[in-house]
């Protein structure tokens, strides 16, 4: 299964789970996180359902650049970190 895991940045705003899925793509499990603890949406994706700007993901060590639609596939053994992006200056 594939699992995602939040990173502890995250965890000041709300219980951020590791979350081990079947799912197929990262929309999708996103989907099963937000299942266990909905709060988590807001902070994960915007109004249109994108992923935020402060949020980076990364699938098996390669960052996702794209921010809407969330369909990159996962394998079986995915790992997928969810983290809150630095920035300053």
């Amino acid at each position: 299964m594939a699992r995602l895991i939040f990173t502890q940045q995250l965890s000041r705003f709300t219980e951020v789970p590791e979350v081990e899925t079947t799912a197929d793509n990262l929309r999708d499990a996103l989907e099963a996180a937000f299942q266990v603890n909905p709060t988590l949406r807001g902070y994960i994706l915007d109004e249109q359902n994108d992923l935020r700007f402060h949020v980076v993901v990364f699938i098996d060590g390669k960052r996702v650049m794209q921010r809407s639609g969330l369909r990159n596939s996962l394998g079986s053994n995915s790992q997928v970190y969810v983290l809150q992006a630095l920035s300053g200056g």
